[in-house]
């Protein structure tokens, strides 16, 4: 007997898988919580396996899960896809793009191509995620994403990924600090002082965490901001130094007593490249985001 497949059950258990939480799940669907837990019981019930593993932790998916997730965000992928492409013969262009890129990306190179985006695109709705970029490629694998924006050396075995532009990481201090004497340093040289950084749950200072554990030494945090903009407020007062994109600097230096100088760390100069498990497979509308993104950075690229 076949079963009944429905493209609301398909949503509702992703966002369930997702957040690890029927609560959660339910508040993205928003529906009720005995809702969600009735409508997954008898889900269940129809398939004839357990799906999720309940705790008062939350929840895990089983192996029945995993699989049931795999091909729930294949078939939710392929409806916008199918909507998307079917744009062109009608009046407009709608839908939704799913998109994860780390701190950087979303901060300094994606807002104007999402500006200028939506400006001729009014009703395609775009979700922007933050993550690192080892976690973004792992999202991009599993559907959960329609387009990764990653940066470093990060495996992209089975996916497509096109280079867009290249990003610099600097050191900035209070102007008259003994690291603005020297023209470029070591990130282990500024470990010696204390630091102005971002919030710890923020994929740039998680990577900037990694860097120092790397090197088998503290980053002593004197201030969390939520900002590059407070974190240029902060170093300016005195409050420490920072790490941050020279891009950001630039756009946000004015005439704060601040400067900055050079990292030597080979991980200082990074190069940020869009990918997807297929970019001609993408959405008529995902790939148009891609081609922009790639076009205002790197003229002449193109995602296909």
């Amino acid at each position: 007997m076949a079963v009944p497949f429905d493209i609301t059950d398909f949503r509702l258990f992703v966002n369930v898988a997702e957040t690890r939480s029927l609560t959660r799940g339910a508040e993205r669907s928003f529906l009720s919580v005995p809702a969600v837990s009735n409508r997954i019981k008898n889900l269940e019930d129809t398939l004839g396996v357990r799906l999720l593993e309940r705790s008062p932790q939350g929840v895990a998916l089983t192996a029945a899960g995993e699989v049931y997730l795999q091909h729930a965000r294949v078939v939710l992928a392929e409806l916008e896809r199918l909507t998307g492409n079917l744009q062109p013969f009608t009046a407009g262009l709608s839908g939704q793009l799913k998109l994860v890129a780390n701190t950087t990306a979303i901060t300094e190179y994606l807002p104007p191509v999402i500006g200028d985006y939506l400006a001729s695109h009014p009703d395609v709705r775009i979700d922007v995620r933050e993550r690192l970029s080892d976690d973004i490629v792992r999202l991009v694998r599993e559907g959960a994403t329609d387009l990764g924006i990653i940066s470093g050396n990060v495996p992209t075995t089975g996916l497509q990924a096109v280079p867009f532009v290249k990003s610099t990481l600097i050191l900035v201090a209070p102007l008259g600090h003994p690291l603005l004497a020297q023209r470029d340093v070591w990130f282990e040289q500024a470990l010696e002082y204390a630091f102005v950084a971002l919030l710890e749950g923020s994929a740039f200072q998680m990577f900037m965490t990694r860097a120092a554990g790397a090197l088998h030494k503290p980053m002593t945090i004197r201030v969390h901001v939520a900002s590059y903009d407070a974190i240029c407020r902060m170093v300016a007062a005195g409050a420490g130094i920072a790490i941050m994109p020279k891009a950001a600097f630039a756009r946000l230096k004015g005439e704060q007593p601040i400067g900055a100088c050079n990292l030597r760390d080979d991980w200082a100069i990074r190069t940020f490249q869009v990918c997807a498990r297929d970019l001609e497979g993408l959405s008529s509308f995902a790939r148009e985001f891609a081609n922009r993104l790639i076009g205002r950075y790197a003229p002449g690229g193109s995602a296909g």
